[in-house]
């Protein structure tokens, strides 16, 4: 497999099988043991994309790791759950992130495990209180979204997640095999930096997917047409008082923390 970009180059399925199996073991043991453990990152749209998961290996869409969503209250059953899978903790990350991520290794067979407990925290904040029990194995569609959406310097690897989450699952106002597009235009509501990323990253996708020979033009043609309904509603959701504010200042003041790779 080629390693450049992070996340991009031909994968053969005996690698990919490697990933998925191990993701499969691991969500076994996870719901043995009662722990709400829920994936993000490459493998969540994957596993939700029964129809256009295909897309991924197509387009040179490889996976690098396995990563979860967790509760910071369920930490010391996570940690003992991955060390019985034979993971050894990253313990430095975990003291320097406070808590809020840990990263779990088997070096000899290529596999390297991220948790998030609590929230995504990157070029924006995504938190998951209240919504990891809403969906299984994976986080929320709307939450997937916004995990994509939320990098400013969005990777090729994030633009094809998108485009198959957004070619497989409709939008609507709840969860449940359902982007929750009213989810996402409340947050963005809120919060004018959010806004900002996630609108320029939507139009992106429906910019790049054009581009893509290994999507039919009626492809093309739903992902334009699920990205300018996904920013209508954005658009109307009544904003907040200090989203407006905030709107006046626009790009002149950074709205995002940095990030040195978002994966």
């Amino acid at each position: 497999m080629t390693s450049s970009p992070i996340g991009m180059g031909e994968q053969d399925r005996a690698e990919r099988e490697k990933f998925e199996n191990e993701l499969k073991r691991i969500l076994t043991a996870s719901d043995a043991a009662g722990i709400i453990l829920r994936v993000i990152g490459s493998l969540a749209f994957q596993m939700h994309c029964q129809k256009y998961g295909y897309l991924q290996a197509a387009m040179g869409r490889a996976y690098t790791d396995i990563d979860f969503a967790a509760y910071q209250k369920q930490t010391k059953e996570v940690q003992v759950l991955m060390a019985g899978l034979g993971y050894h903790e990253n313990r430095e990350v975990f003291i320097v992130s406070e808590g809020y991520r840990s990263i779990f290794e088997k070096p000899a067979a290529g596999l390297h495990i991220d948790v998030f407990f609590e929230k995504l925290d990157f070029c924006h904040v995504i938190h998951w209180e209240g919504r990891l029990e809403i969906d299984h194995p994976s986080i929320p569609l709307a939450e997937m979204l916004l995990e994509k959406m939320q990098i400013v310097q969005i990777n090729e690897k994030d633009i094809i997640d998108t485009i198959m989450l957004l070619l497989e699952h409709p939008l609507g106002d709840e969860d449940h095999e359902i982007i929750n597009i009213k989810r996402v235009a409340g947050l963005c509501s809120t919060d004018w930096g959010l806004w900002r990323t996630t609108t320029m990253n939507l139009d992106k996708v429906r910019q790049m997917a054009q581009s893509y020979e290994q999507l039919t033009s009626e492809q093309k043609e739903k992902i334009d047409s699920q990205v300018k309904s996904a920013l209508a509603r954005i658009d109307q959701e009544p904003k907040s008082l200090a989203w407006r504010l905030r709107s006046r200042v626009g790009d002149r003041v950074k709205w995002y923390k940095d990030v040195d790779e978002v994966q």
